[in-house]
């Protein structure tokens, strides 16, 4: 599989250790690709066996959480945490509540956030947790009793200093309050345990918005390269959530338009651009409702749906998908190569099956990886971290400010790892390299007990 046979073992190892995972080896595979170079260059990696360590969570947490629901009847959920890496910080990621969630997404999410903490430049490890809890159709004193009871277990192992969840796919503001609130309640503290807090109790102004915010700052900074930018383009997003949300909104605002939203039960065209304010907030409705239907926008605004497809056929410049993991697969990758898309912007985590990836690399798409595109959420995360520490809060200028020079780093920082290892242009590889070297380099300094 890799030219390195350092490599190789390394893989087959986690593939014995891990079997029936395949999110978790598909993302170990993305990032071992990219660091081909890096160990053909500097011995230090195998001799302290950086890589083997940094494949195994230093902590795999799994826990069952028992709640009561509104007939009285007890109901059983599965809870984890994995606190994947902490050498240059406490564990820092969200917590996701939905019927997909197992031991393979948390560790693949995990194991993603170890880079994307790092490319961020602010000092947070990796970690991921959730459950296969679903929010959707339950009424708010259920997901109250139900966050209480998966708190209860989750505040043992969490704390400011030593691991900060956030919200993520089925946590939002409600469901972080519930769980801020329990914390609270149990550990009798006022601390920045949890990020996305609401802003009354020490949350961060532009937190929504932050992952679609800076996934459009880096594409723009992406197409500067190419002597492109937002303005005039035409995108397609895939999902309506927060992500989407703030995509849409920040693509507006540098002069783009955007064409598509999708959800489980198809997906939309609107010939006009999603560019009014009356639509752009229409989004959060449909996602505040939790009937999960993306026709909702259809039927409001008089506009197509296609029921059971994806947007990826139809005719744009940019591609964004912020949904979910492995949601473009081949099939749409061709449509969008025969439809002349040249730029492909991971927003979701890890949104493309890795033939998919293979198809754009041999029709010279570029391709701009979740690491690094989505990273604007928890490097909002890190700032209300900040602010909670210092008992403070900045307005939105300020934090928006920050979030959009982090982003141009995280850019740059990609780029010039990718050019360093003679792979100019490789936004992949560039974040694979560049995320793993600062966490590399920590781990050495910290001795093998890291």
């Amino acid at each position: 599989m890799f030219k390195s046979e350092y490599l190789n073992k390394v893989y087959e190892t986690t593939a014995q250790r891990n079997p029936n995972q395949p999110e978790f080896l598909q993302a170990v595979r993305d990032v071992l690709e990219s660091l081909e170079v890096v160990v053909a260059k500097d011995s230090r990696f195998e001799k302290y066996g950086v890589i083997e360590r940094m494949v195994e969570p230093e902590r795999t947490i799994a826990f069952r959480v028992s709640w009561v629901d509104d007939n009285g009847k007890v109901q059983v959920n599965r809870g984890f945490r994995v606190q994947f890496n902490s050498a240059i910080g406490p564990y820092k990621g969200g917590l996701r509540f939905h019927p997909s969630v197992n031991a393979s997404v948390i560790k693949f999410l995990g194991f993603e956030q170890t880079f994307k903490n790092s490319l961020t430049g602010l000092p947070m490890g990796g970690g991921k947790g959730g459950s296969d809890f679903d929010p959707r159709g339950r009424s708010d004193g259920e997901i109250m009793r139900f966050c209480q009871s998966f708190m209860t277990e989750l505040s043992k192992h969490i704390g400011a200093d030593t691991d900060v969840p956030a919200g993520d796919i089925g946590v939002g503001a409600r469901e972080v309050g519930y769980l801020f609130g329990q914390y609270k309640r149990l550990r009798n503290e006022f601390t920045g345990v949890i990020t996305g807090k609401g802003i009354s109790y020490g949350g961060s102004l532009i937190r929504p918005e932050a992952t679609g915010f800076g996934a459009v700052y880096y594409a723009d900074e992406m197409l500067h390269t190419f002597g492109e930018e937002v303005k005039g383009k035409t995108f397609a997003v895939s999902g309506f959530g927060n992500v989407a949300w703030g995509t849409v909104k920040k693509i507006n605002e540098l002069g783009g338009k955007v064409v598509t939203i999708s959800g489980p039960d198809g997906y939309i065209y609107d010939a006009d651009g999603i560019a009014t304010e009356e639509k752009i907030n229409f989004m959060l409705e449909m996602r505040a409702s939790g009937r999960d239907k993306v026709q909702d926008y259809a039927d409001k605004f008089g506009v197509p749906f296609y029921a059971g497809q994806r947007p990826w056929g139809e005719k744009f410049d940019v591609a964004m998908p912020c949904a979910t993991q492995n949601e473009v697969g081949l099939e749409d990758a061709k449509k969008m190569v025969a439809n002349g898309v040249k730029y492909y912007v991971e927003v979701a985590n890890m949104p493309t099956t890795d033939e998919a990836v293979a198809y754009f690399r041999q029709n010279k798409v570029v391709i701009a990886p979740s690491k690094a595109v989505n990273a604007g959420g928890v490097a909002v995360s890190g700032l209300e971290m900040a602010q909670n520490s210092m008992r403070y809060s900045w307005t939105s200028e300020e934090v928006d400010t920050k979030l959009k020079q982090i982003m141009k780093n995280i850019y740059k920082n990609s780029y010039d790892a990718a050019k360093k290892y003679g792979l100019e242009g490789d936004l992949v590889a560039g974040a694979n390299i560049a995320g793993f070297e600062k966490v590399a380099e920590a781990m050495i300094a910290q001795g093998i007990a890291y």
